[in-house]
């Protein structure tokens, strides 16, 4: 494995490491590509647009201050590494900010209980730290050797960065507290893994002998500093863990519940739209015309059918959403999206 020499080591510094003053060009193209990639993001999220949050993904600078902890922690630079975790503490909030904006003047009556870009965004499992740490080591090594840098632009489309704040500032809007911490969950697996493999990469390469070279600061590495590391993706991994029982649990659940759904909506030539399930609730949508198949008997068809344990939440058109707890015969109308 070539090391890494000072040329490169300089330009790697240069482009992870942003500049302190807020008008210089490095820190105003950080920001505003942020605000833009998070306007891009919600709107595509609300618009249940994948081109739109693909967009968005390729816009987003917020690779460049984690990778820049990955290197600031491999020179031992901690002014770089606290800068760079500001940066990204920072970021992650502007981002969620302007996504709760965007939820405010644009959420859906059904509080996104359709849509694909927030489903796809709230189960985040162990298969999503194992894809992210595989895309992490491919930016840090795209990174490291000039001459494949055009992989960078499927890096960011691979990682989700962006598009997971940008949900969480949405299903905040719409009191969705547990759905928007687990789409947090999915950034913050993203940026420990490249965080992790940022960090392994670097140190493979030598990174270090070229920064002294490159007469930059370079502190003494400590061998726990590494195990930090690893000991934050272990701890990662650990909801990770609970989610892929969760969703391997909810997706027998949605199995089971939508042929008796489908039977209930028969009877009143109704039609469903969505069965799916989220940590044990069922979660259906239904299309049709007055009258309505009563809620009730959805809810002892589910109990007759072994899920007397498990709560529903059935979506009616025109946003309405009756609420059928499990070990109930009754429903009550609510808010939709209010718990």
């Amino acid at each position: 494995m070539a090391e890494v020499d000072a040329v490169a080591a300089r330009r790697m510094a240069d482009s992870l490491f942003i500049e302190r003053g807020w008008r210089s060009p490095s820190s105003t193209r950080f920001w505003a590509l942020l605000a833009l990639a998070a306007v891009i993001a919600g709107a595509g999220v609300v618009g249940d647009s994948t081109a739109t949050v693909i967009g968005a993904m390729i816009v987003a600078p917020l690779m460049t201050p984690i990778l820049g902890c990955a290197l600031a922690l491999v020179l031992a630079d901690r002014h770089q590494a606290v800068r760079c975790v500001l940066l990204v503490v920072g970021g992650a909030l502007a981002v969620v900010a302007i996504g709760m904006l965007l939820g405010w003047i644009a959420a859906p009556p059904d509080a996104f209980a359709s849509n694909s870009q927030v489903s796809s965004r709230i189960s985040p499992r162990l298969i999503d730290l194992l894809a992210a740490l595989a895309t992490g080591t491919v930016g840090a090594f795209a990174l490291v050797r000039a001459d494949i840098s055009d992989t960078l632009p499927g890096v960011a489309i691979a990682i989700s960065l962006v598009p997971p704040l940008a949900v969480t500032g949405l299903l905040i809007t719409v009191h969705r507290y547990h759905d928007a911490g687990q789409s947090a969950l999915l950034f913050a697996t993203n940026v420990a893994a490249i965080v992790a493999t940022g960090t392994l990469v670097f140190l493979g390469y030598g990174v270090r002998a070229g920064a002294e070279k490159a007469a930059l600061h370079v502190g003494r590495f400590h061998g726990r500093t590494l195990a930090a590391v690893v000991c934050v993706v272990v701890l990662v991994a650990v909801p990770l863990t609970a989610g892929t029982v969760t969703v391997a649990r909810d997706r027998a659940l949605a199995a089971d519940a939508r042929p008796v759904a489908e039977r209930w909506a028969s009877d009143g030539k109704w039609e469903i739209a969505s069965v799916e399930a989220r940590n044990g609730i069922v979660v259906i949508g239904v299309l049709g015309l007055p009258p309505q198949p009563a809620p009730t008997a959805l809810r002892a068809a589910l109990d007759a059918n072994g899920m007397g344990d498990a709560d529903l939440e059935l979506h009616l058109v025109g946003g309405r959403t009756h609420w059928c707890p499990a070990d109930t015969d009754t429903c009550t109308v609510r808010e939709s999206g209010r718990s």
